[in-house]
């Protein structure tokens, strides 16, 4: 993880499936479970969609907060 990283969360949006359109910081920790059970997509999306499981499963998305105040 870079420091460009969480920002990316925020305005990355999922591009296809059920939640094709949303941030990827608002997707639901189940998908975001779902995904680290089937495996991440390859690229980009998949290390973004890895990080944001980490913050969820750990409970740390209060770290995107700040973030979402500007």
């Amino acid at each position: 993880m870079n420091s460009d990283d969480l920002p990316l969360l925020l305005s990355y949006r999922m591009p296809y499936g059920k939640y094709q359109g949303r941030a990827l910081a608002d997707l639901p920790g189940n998908y975001l479970h779902w995904f680290a059970r089937r495996g991440f997509p390859p690229g980009r999306l998949g290390q973004l969609l890895a990080l944001m499981h980490e913050l969820d499963h750990n409970g740390l998305t209060s770290l995107l907060d700040p973030l979402r105040q500007r």
